[in-house]
């Protein structure tokens, strides 16, 4: 190989290199310390100006004004002049873990002493909460990772189609020692502190809520107006409904935890971005003990009393939640109580984890 070729071929390899780097953004020789991620999940438009989503909220009131581009990632990131990130993650776990994966890698941060808040919408169980409130998670069990029988086969003696992964029957004991995500616990004492801070925000009711939620009689939560609570989530993929997969979500939690979680709310991308951050913290690149999910009532996750689950589904397919901009709200006020707290305390947040 000539001297001259070799040399070309090194232009050539130096060349493609700087041209990776300049789609992805150049780091800066300093990386930006950031205090807190906000995560949320969909939006439905544009970030600003027009009907919000998840993301709009955050991006006009905590003035995430400064965009920064990631190539890697499902959407571009937005930051504040207080360390605060908004990141959207686009809807189900891959997207979620994927962009999550990839702001975690990304050298332009430093997210090493980052809080992260998961910020959405779910469907929640009316034995539990009503539309509106927030539910602060305290594990997020994760309903894909399965066997599965068709509803038609199910033998007769089983509750459901659903069995553990490596077992043979529904609800197997005992609960396998080595899991493979099939549930992820917060920090309590994280959690615990998040709670106490925002369990007395004021949270938006109306007349159409009220109206909506009289329709679960027998459900005295359900009656209530919104609150803040805590409890588990549930995330999957598959958006289910019903009254019969809200007892399989309630007794799958209480499998894969011991009988110590009450599921409440169900999601679809919290375990990809729990994931994600739990590789991440094996990294080095975050602190998963500063993990928060907030996930808010948009709509209830089975049929009321005495109908139809599959009319009651009809209802919500192209996203008409009987509950979704108080959600919206509800979601961005208590989220932000926390936030704010954050940032006002950073001195002392950014050593030590709030208790």
């Amino acid at each position: 190989m000539s001297r001259l070729f070799r040399r070309c071929v090194l232009m050539l390899i130096a060349l493609g290199i700087f041209l990776v780097l300049l789609a992805q953004g150049t780091p800066p020789s300093k990386p930006i310390r950031i205090k807190v991620v906000v995560i949320a999940m969909f939006e439905r438009g544009e970030d600003t100006g027009d009907t919000p989503g998840e993301f709009q909220l955050w991006v006009e009131r905590q003035h995430l004004d400064q965009i920064i581009p990631l190539p890697a990632g499902y959407h571009h990131v937005r930051l504040n002049k207080d360390g605060v990130m908004g990141i959207l993650t686009g809807v189900g776990t891959a997207k979620a873990a994927a962009t999550v994966m990839a702001v975690g890698l990304d050298a332009r941060f430093d997210l090493s002493k980052a809080y992260w808040i998961v910020a959405g919408i779910g469907g929640g169980d009316p034995a539990d909460v009503s539309l509106g409130s927030a539910v602060w998670a305290e594990h997020v069990l994760d309903g894909d990772l399965a066997y599965e029988i068709d509803a038609r086969q199910i033998p007769e003696n089983w509750p459901t189609g659903y069995v553990p992964l490596r077992k043979a029957t529904p609800y197997e004991e005992p609960v396998r020692k080595e899991l493979e995500g099939e549930v992820y616990t917060l920090n309590p004492e994280l959690v615990g502190w998040a709670f106490r801070l925002t369990k007395d925000a004021p949270l938006p009711d109306s007349d159409s809520l009220r109206s909506s939620r009289a329709r679960f009689a027998g459900f005295p939560n359900a009656l209530k107006s919104p609150f803040v609570t805590r409890g588990d989530t549930l995330s999957s993929s598959t958006f289910w409904h019903g009254s019969r997969m809200n007892e399989w979500a309630n007794t799958w939690t209480r499998y894969y935890t011991g009988d110590k979680g009450n599921y409440m709310i169900s999601a679809m991308e919290d375990t990809g971005t729990m994931q994600a951050l739990t590789f991440l913290s094996q990294a080095g690149r975050v602190d998963l003990q500063r993990a928060l999910v907030l996930r808010t009532v948009s709509n209830y996750d089975r049929e009321p009393p005495g109908t139809n689950v599959a009319d009651s589904l009809k209802t919500m397919v192209a996203g008409n939640y009987s509950a979704f901009f108080p959600a919206l709200e509800a979601a961005q006020t208590v989220g932000d109580k926390v936030v704010r707290d954050i940032v006002e305390h950073w001195a002392e947040r950014e050593s030590t984890i709030p208790r």
